[in-house]
């Protein structure tokens, strides 16, 4: 019904555009706003291998995603634009689920749909810094922990809501109702009733320093209200040789079974170009029944690159990580390692080490290189994933 109403609701804004360009040939603001437009294209070729042990195959994914669309210059404060994404299996590279039952899951599965369709309305000069989106949008805050794209997978998460954005000096504030997730999968759409609140301030010491409140409810699951809030700030401070890096977070969780907390604690410093992070994520547990889960975040970013937590486990989480990270000869280097434990009782969950080699060519391709290893204790099995991938950006 949202995408309906947004199809309508442009058809309509054109429609008035076209009437209001053709009142003046001389000075056709519309014609000017469609000339004005950006059209939209990425594409991404990537392989993909899942090797976990106690299963007797490989999974393998060789699949293009190609996003095609169309962003318009703004006519009188509004703007619209439109973008259709496309996943296809290259050759017959295609041992995995969910193509394939027997393998390894890789979230890749053949799909084409409407990815993004979004009326935007940016503030006149009596309303600047307000800026009012309608329809089928991208949304990510702050660093994704909680609402992000999961731009990872070549099927990316959008949502369809209304969103409303508005800056004045250092300070933002955003809030959002969502009907629809579209997730990364078909299998991950849904209907919801979602409310999302998020304000931040840019002139805090050092950095900047978030607020924020997600009301979560999913229609026609019964029990699915999560609400969370919490406080985020991340910041950096120049010292004589080197920049030191603060992040720290935390945050409630309130669900229909039980109250669960979020810490966030990591302390970096950059030098000579490169930058080393210590850190620990705890994604908490009330009573081993039920763990602080973030359903929206791009999961893939955090507690390790294979993937083995997307859904905390009942115990809670406590995630240990070293990073260290920076450039060489234009090529960008990231290694990762995590101790993962549980945040009840005393389960070593596992180890995992990860590895990346990315380096832009130009201002519109990147090519990489990306490697996984988790190593299990007390939890799923030992799994190996590796990544080698093209991407064009236009």
């Amino acid at each position: 019904m949202m995408m309906k109403n947004a199809a309508i609701a442009a058809g309509v804004l054109l429609s008035a555009l076209g009437v209001a360009g053709t009142a003046n040939a001389e000075d056709d603001a519309f014609i000017t706003a469609l000339k004005g437009g950006t059209p939209l294209l990425n594409m991404r070729l990537r392989y993909e291998e899942v090797d976990i042990d106690g299963m007797a195959d490989e999974g393998q994914a060789l699949t293009l995603r190609t996003r095609l669309g169309y962003q318009s210059g703004k006519f009188y404060g509004f703007d619209v634009m439109g973008e259709f994404e496309d996943t296809r299996i290259v050759g017959q590279v295609d041992n995995y689920a969910p193509e394939q039952g027997g393998y390894p899951i890789i979230a890749d599965p053949e799909v084409t749909e409407l990815n993004r369709a979004a009326i935007r309305y940016t503030g006149s000069d009596a309303l600047e810094g307000l800026v009012a989106t309608y329809g089928r949008q991208r949304i990510i805050y702050d660093n994704a922990r909680f609402v992000g794209n999961v731009g990872w997978r070549q099927d990316e998460q959008t949502f369809d809501g209304a969103k409303l954005d508005y800056g004045v000096g250092d300070l933002t504030f955003s809030t959002a109702y969502l009907t629809q997730v579209n997730g990364i999968t078909p299998s991950f759409d849904a209907n919801t009733s979602h409310y999302l609140f998020n304000a931040s301030w840019a002139g805090a010491p050092g950095g900047s320093l978030s607020a924020y409140g997600y009301l979560l409810e999913t229609d026609n699951v019964t029990d699915s209200d999560n609400d969370t809030f919490g406080l985020r700030y991340a910041g950096a401070f120049d010292l004589d040789s080197l920049k030191l890096l603060l992040t720290l977070e935390g945050a409630q969780q309130e669900v229909e079974t039980g109250d669960t907390e979020y810490y966030f604690a990591e302390l970096g410093a950059q030098i000579a170009g490169v930058t080393v992070k210590v850190a620990q994520e705890v994604l908490g547990s009330d009573d081993g029944t039920v763990a602080f889960q973030t359903p929206l975040a791009t999961k893939h970013a955090f507690n390790g690159w294979s993937d083995q937590f997307l859904a905390t486990p009942d115990d809670g989480l406590e995630d240990t990580f070293v990073s260290v990270g920076g450039k060489l000869a234009g090529f960008k280097l990231l290694a990762v390692f995590h101790d993962f434990k549980s945040n009840e009782g005393s389960t070593d969950y596992g180890t995992e080490t990860n590895v990346l080699v990315a380096r832009p060519i130009g201002k519109n391709y990147v090519v990489g290189l990306k490697y996984a290893d988790y190593s299990a204790d007390d939890f799923k099995s030992d799994t190996r994933k590796y990544w080698a991938w093209a991407e064009l950006k236009f």
